[in-house]
């Protein structure tokens, strides 16, 4: 620590992201990246992007983005919000949308930077605690908030809530922001954007680093009523006007239009995941259902802090959370290729 800190440094407990190993010959099934690479005319596009025009500045507002967007959603361009990976969008919706009198909800098991951003703004909380089969109960938010946050499917758990439960809290809650945080939604969940034209206080964010293969280019974005946006953009020019650079924009672009690859490969996932769940049962564990290019195991046998240390010795590393206690049990795992899986089935044969 050091004297020069600002007061609030002190109190910041920040995000700790999945491990990125510098190791060679791993099987990483820890960070929920696509295995499969993105789309070859993305690749095209970034090559082509490499030119003189490197020295301009690029678009502040994003529009050839926006448009992609917009026309892959069916929205319009003022109805979309983009931004440095998803993280940043939900940065700055925090900042724009959630600073009231009222706690923000999310639910106690979830995606772990929704706590950081509060306590980085001065955001009031309150957990609200998943059922016994680890799923949101919309009945536990209609209750007085400042705004409300989930993952659908929700993570690390992969379950997925019921667009009509999803429909329910928004005519129940329309004092405050819904915000769903629809990272892993393409894997079979379905999507909270075709509510955004009733409800003015719905906000969904996606993210291009799953479905899209494009976790290394950081770009993600939001969808709403062009009041919220509006807010997001406020936001985003009073801390940086540049925060998609013309790479970055090039490529998300490539990858929103190329329509066929990205359902291939979400489908090449979802398959893969089908299969990998029955192995795992067959071999004891239990496995939540999920709607998300990851899966969340126990094996009642085994805790899973010792099964993650042993799949490591064989050279597999997955997601281990120690807090809270209910999920310690737990191996959360992506969805790698086929081979990857039977690598990993096989390991698990020789442990359990």
């Amino acid at each position: 620590m050091s004297k020069y800190w600002s007061p609030i440094v002190h109190q910041l407990t920040p995000y700790v992201p999945g491990e990125q190993p510098k190791l060679t010959n791993l099987v990483k099934l820890n960070t929920n990246e696509n295995p499969y690479g993105p789309s070859p005319k993305v690749i095209a596009a970034l090559q082509a992007e490499a030119a003189e025009t490197l020295r301009l500045y690029p678009d502040p507002n994003s529009d050839r983005l926006k448009t992609a967007i917009a026309e892959y959603h069916g929205l319009q361009n003022n109805q979309v919000f983009v931004g440095n990976g998803s993280d940043e969008v939900l940065a700055h919706a925090f900042h724009a949308l959630f600073q009231h009198e009222q706690p923000l909800l999310f639910p106690d098991i979830t995606y772990s930077f929704y706590p950081v951003y509060c306590g980085l703004y001065g955001i009031e909380y309150a957990p609200i605690a998943l059922n016994e089969r680890f799923e949101i109960n919309i009945d536990d938010y209609l209750r007085p908030n400042g705004g409300i946050i989930f993952p659908n499917p929700n993570a690390p758990t992969g379950i997925p809530l019921a667009l009509s439960e999803i429909e329910r809290l928004l005519k129940a809650n329309q004092h405050s922001v819904v915000l769903v945080d629809e990272a892993y939604v393409d894997f079979g969940t379905e999507s909270a954007v075709q509510l955004i034209q009733q409800y003015p206080n719905l906000l969904v964010t996606h993210t291009l680093s799953k479905a899209r293969s494009l976790a290394g280019l950081r770009v993600g974005y939001a969808l709403g009523h062009p009041d919220l946006i509006e807010a997001l953009i406020r936001v985003k020019d009073s801390f940086n006007s540049y925060p998609i650079d013309r790479f970055a924009e090039a490529g998300a672009v490539a990858a929103m239009q190329d329509h066929a690859y990205f359902n291939q490969a979400c489908a090449q996932v979802v398959a893969t995941r089908t299969h990998l769940i029955k192995e795992l049962q067959a071999l004891g564990f239990e496995v939540l259902p999920s709607g998300a290019n990851f899966i969340f195991a126990q094996h009642p046998a085994h805790a899973g802090e010792a099964l993650t240390a042993k799949l490591r010795e064989q050279n597999i590393i997955v997601r281990h959370f120690k807090k809270p206690s209910r999920i310690a049990p737990y191996l959360r795992i992506t969805i790698g290729t086929d081979a990857q899986s039977e690598y990993l089935v096989n390991a698990l044969k020789s442990i359990v």
